[in-house]
């Protein structure tokens, strides 16, 4: 079946207009990004040229898409909005809170026995307030919404940040905090900058190998962590004609690792073949009607340096395999050279677990290859020396996989271990075995993120990110330095043997088949419907209004952290067993940065108290300041805030009582939750001025009473020894987010805006 076929024919009906009306007032050839943007605007057909980079922007999007850990915080914000139902489709998908351990029945049982509180507030909100709830065991949201929800030329946002995966499938789909979501279930327009564009002109195609995955692991590596920041990335070329339409999704899904708003590709043949397969045939008719609309034109193609704000080319038929890491995502090594590295660095080779799945390579043709490499090994008698892991994408994938045999395929190693249909260990929801000891160890997976501490817990974990292939063939190999393009196994007759390459299907040759999808139909009237949060309740906590700012400066701040390095929402807001109090703002605060570095001791969790001289966990000593009714910034560094969109990141802060937070540069996403909660975002005019904050100091804002559009703030840095230094900070508000901030969130002046 098709979700929400008539809202499809309705935004492709208006594209013809819209598509026009931007072409007279942009007066050029439009790329695709330009053309899903324009044909959202929220004003209707384009009556301005919108400045890339500098100009916000209000959309509409089509739908919205929740996991379930973001999901808890983003509905209870919607119970504040006063709203009765949903204005545009959405769904809720339960996929992070599913521990891997043993195996997929008893791990979704577990799950389902350890937050069935959360589970059932999921459902009965969603049934309330008119949302498609997607139950345990589903699948992961990203893969279920490929294979139900996305289609070309659409615009969608998503409370993770790798909402981005829908790209794949020709739309322009961005990860949002829960605040943004809310406006747009409420029926409100929802502000983004307009973005910047980078293309990718991919050539040639891949053979071998060689898989999409080393596409966005080389693209990675040119543009690091931070260089999409701010872009939406456009993929065309014959290269991308040739990749599948779940190959595109992994390249997209990825995006979110160089900081790019979204990714995208322009509909083709592998997308018509896609929707097809998964039941969507009617999408295809609706958009073969309006296909020239849903690439961009050919003229941006032709001559891409004229149109787009940066451009790499790539060659597929040169591209090779690719193992990018450890503890960063975009540090890239092409499998030939990694050898030589890793002794460089002095990283462990071999591996004792290899996993597979995650939103990003969890599809069947990511199976079906990397089942190939497994059968291969079996038949030439080479046993694996890791242990394979593997969480299919969704039910429907996995339902099809067992059918036509992958998963037999994947059990012929002793040791392999099918999990359940979830995120599992890509959030850190993985109970690994050993991993309190805190070894010195490596594992590669086909995930997108490798963090310290992110899949096991463990800070000496050295995770490499790879393609399903790579991954099997590491599996088998056990060390990461094996090359399987020039390295030979040895076959338990002691025969050197060289593996295959992967062989693999787009799509199933039978078609996909489920038996139950896991899918809830909320309730035509959920007026009737009750929602229910004890407040007792250690996991769900029903919301309190932030204060609104009383118009004065502040003053007497504290210094309560200053970060050092690298400082994700990972950092500032830790997944894995944190995971269960995502519902519980006050239970969760509890994590507030106690993964960053604190630049005066660089230990993690071990700030100073400057009530009374002690050192304190982070969110204890934010616990005191907040008692005693003193202010506190935290000060961080370069591209804070990166990965998750977690808006918890920005609500414990906000909580517990911190003003401001001030850093060298932000991520997206974060910057933007912390406007939406109220929060003053601002970086360092000079960055230098970051080495200027002491640990002792007082802060004191000096003009905060002029808080305007392009106009700096000026703070001034008291030092213990009574001497001073003036900081100027930069900011990004425009007057509706100042209005956001005077209100004490987004959420109070749409509450306000109602009365």
């Amino acid at each position: 079946m098709t979700f929400d076929i008539d809202m499809i024919k309705k935004v492709y009906e208006r594209y013809p207009e819209r598509i026009a009306a931007a072409r007279q007032i942009v007066g050029k050839p439009l790329t695709l990004s330009e053309k899903i943007l324009y044909t959202h605007l929220w004003e209707g057909n384009a009556t301005q040229v919108y400045e890339r980079g500098n100009s916000y922007v209000d959309f509409a999007p089509d739908r919205v898409a929740m996991q379930d850990a973001t999901a808890q915080m983003a509905l209870l914000q919607f119970m504040q909005a006063g709203k009765s139902k949903v204005a545009v489709p959405s769904t809720a998908h339960a996929d992070h809170l599913i521990q891997a351990k043993v195996g997929a029945d008893k791990d979704l049982q577990e799950g389902i026995n350890k937050n069935s509180e959360v589970f059932n507030f999921l459902s009965s909100v969603c049934d309330k307030y008119g949302i498609g709830f997607w139950k345990p065991g589903a699948g992961i949201i990203h893969q279920v919404v490929l294979e139900n929800y996305a289609f070309p030329g659409g615009m969608m946002i998503g409370t993770d940040s790798h909402t981005v995966n829908a790209g794949g499938l020709g739309m322009v789909a961005i990860g949002v905090g829960g605040a943004d979501a809310v406006d747009v279930m409420a029926g409100m327009a929802w502000e983004l900058k307009m973005p910047k564009l980078i293309g990718v002109k991919l050539t040639g195609k891949m053979s071998g190998w060689t898989s999409a995955k080393d596409v966005i692991l080389k693209v990675a590596g040119i543009l690091t962590v931070k260089g999409g920041t701010g872009c939406i990335v456009e993929y065309f070329g014959e290269g991308a004609e040739s990749l599948s339409a779940t190959g595109k999704g992994t390249i997209c899904n990825m995006g979110a690792e160089i900081g790019a708003t979204t990714s995208t590709f322009g509909y083709d043949d592998s997308m018509r073949r896609y929707l097809a397969a998964t039941g969507r045939q009617d999408v295809v008719d609706a958009a073969d009607k309006i296909a020239e609309h849903l690439t961009g034109d050919a003229e941006v193609y032709a001559n891409p340096h004229q149109y787009f704000d940066q451009l790499i080319e790539i060659n597929l038929s040169e591209l090779t395999p690719h193992l990018n890491g450890p503890f960063t995502p975009d540090l890239a090594t092409p499998v030939s050279e990694f050898r030589a590295k890793a002794e460089a660095n002095g990283w462990p080779l071999e591996v004792e677990w290899a996993l597979i799945g995650s939103c990003t390579n969890s599809s069947y043709e990511d199976l079906s290859r990397a089942a190939s490499i497994v059968e291969d090994a079996v038949a030439k008698g080479v046993k694996p020396k890791a242990i394979l892991g593997i969480n299919p994408g969704s039910e429907q994938v996995k339902y099809t996989a067992e059918r036509d045999g992958f998963l037999d395929s994947f059990r012929k190693f002793e040791n392999a271990r099918i999990f359940t249909n979830a995120c599992g260990p890509c959030i850190g929801q993985w109970d690994r075995e050993g991993a309190e000891k805190g070894e010195k160890n490596s594992i590669i997976h086909s995930f997108n993120r490798n963090f310290a501490k992110r899949a096991d817990g463990n800070p000496n974990t050295h995770a490499f990110v790879a393609s399903p292939e790579m991954v099997a063939a590491v599996a088998i190999s056990g060390r990461l330095d094996f090359n399987p393009i020039t390295d030979t196994l040895t076959a338990e007759n002691g025969e050197q043997v060289k593996l295959d390459e992967p062989k693999g299907s787009e799509l199933p040759a039978r078609g996909f088949a489920v038996e139950d999808a896991g899918y809830q139909a909320p309730s035509a009237d959920g007026s009737i419907v009750q929602v229910n949060v004890s407040p007792t309740s250690d996991r769900l906590q029903l919301l309190e209004e932030f204060p609104a700012w009383d118009g004065k400066n502040i003053e007497g701040a504290k210094v309560l952290i200053k970060a050092f390095g690298k400082c994700t929402t990972d950092h500032i807001s830790m997944a894995g067993p944190w995971l269960k109090y995502r519902g519980h703002l006050d239970n969760i605060s509890n994590n507030m940065l106690i993964g960053a570095v604190n630049a005066y001791n660089m230990e993690t969790n071990k700030v100073k108290n400057q009530l009374d001289g002690s050192y304190g966990e982070v969110p204890a000593v934010q616990r005191a300041y907040k008692a005693a009714g003193v202010p506190s910034i935290v000060v961080g560094d370069q591209n804070y805030g990166e990965g998750s969109s977690r808006e918890h990141a920005a609500m414990e802060p906000r909580h517990l009582g911190v003003k401001a937070v001030l850093v060298k540069s932000f991520a997206r996403i974060h910057e933007t939750n912390l406007k939406k909660q109220g929060m003053l975002g601002l970086t360092f005019a000079n960055e230098a001025d970051y080495d200027k904050i002491q640990e002792d100091d007082t802060v004191n804002f000096l003009d905060l009473e002029q808080f305007a559009p392009g106009k700096q703030l000026t703070l001034e840095f008291v030092h213990a020894d009574g001497t001073k230094d003036i900081v100027m900070a930069n900011h990004t508000y425009n007057a509706q987010q100042i209005d956001w901030f005077k209100a004490g969130s987004a959420l109070n002046l749409i509450k306000q805006q109602e009365n």
